[in-house]
C-alpha cells in the first residue's frame, strides 16, 4: 500500500477534530451510503489521499469483517493519528446517524404507516443506488487511466462473474483474491 507519511506540503495530515467533523459531516449526507461522500471528503475536498491510495485502502477494508466505511474510517482515522484519530473518525461517521435513527425510529413508530411516509422511504432507494454508482464509476476511474493491467482485468471479470452470471461472491472472491495477487506480482515482474 501507499505511504500515507508523505510532506505535509504534498498532503496534509487531518487533526483528530478535522476526521471528526469531516465524517460526521459525510455521515450526516450519506443516505442510503457513506462511501460516496467520504471518499469526495478524503480525495477531492481536503486531499488527504490519492484516488489510488483510496482505493487501495478501501480494497482492503472490504477484505474486513464489518461494514466497509466504518472499516476505512477506522483504518485512515488510525493511520492519520493512531488510536485517537481512529476513535475520532468512528465517532464521526456513526455517531450522529446514531442520533438521528433514534429519533426517526421514534416518529416512524408513531407516523410510518401513512401513505406518504411509504412513498418518501421508497424513493430513497434509486437516490442511494445512484451514489453508489456514481462513485465507483470514480474509484474505477485510475484502473482505466493506466489501460489494460491485471487489477481492471480482475475488476471486470468480478463484476461479469457476480453481477451477470450471478454467480455466488464467497466462492468467486475466494478464487479471486489469490489469482489477483498472484496475477499482479507476475505483471510487475
Amino acid at each position: 500500500m501507499s505511504d500515507l507519511s508523505a510532506t505535509p506540503a504534498e498532503k496534509p495530515v487531518p487533526t483528530s477534530s478535522q476526521l471528526f467533523w469531516g465524517f460526521a459531516a459525510a455521515s450526516l449526507s450519506g443516505f442510503g451510503g457513506v462511501l460516496p461522500w467520504a471518499r469526495r471528503l478524503v480525495v477531492d475536498q481536503r486531499r488527504w489521499m490519492t484516488q489510488q491510495e483510496f482505493n487501495e485502502v478501501f480494497a482492503f477494508c472490504q477484505l474486513l469483517p464489518g461494514p466497509n466505511v466504518v472499516n476505512f474510517t477506522v483504518v485512515f482515522g488510525s493511520r492519520s493519528r493512531g488510536r485517537i484519530g481512529a476513535l475520532a473518525a468512528l465517532a464521526g461517521v456513526l455517531g450522529p446517524p446514531l442520533v438521528i435513527m433514534i429519533m426517526l425510529g421514534a416518529l416512524y413508530a408513531q407516523f410510518g404507516q401513512f401513505p406518504a411516509v411509504q412513498g418518501i422511504l421508497s424513493g430513497l432507494g434509486p437516490a442511494a443506488a445512484g451514489l453508489i454508482i456514481a462513485v465507483s464509476g470514480r474509484m474505477a476511474e485510475p484502473l482505466v487511466r493506466r489501460g489494460l493491467s491485471p487489477a481492471l482485468l480482475i475488476a471486470i471479470a468480478i463484476f461479469v462473474t457476480i453481477g451477470v452470471l450471478r454467480w455466488p461472491m464467497l466462492a468467486v472472491l475466494a478464487a479471486a483474491i489469490p489469482l489477483s495477487i498472484g496475477l499482479a506480482a507476475w505483471w510487475r515482474r
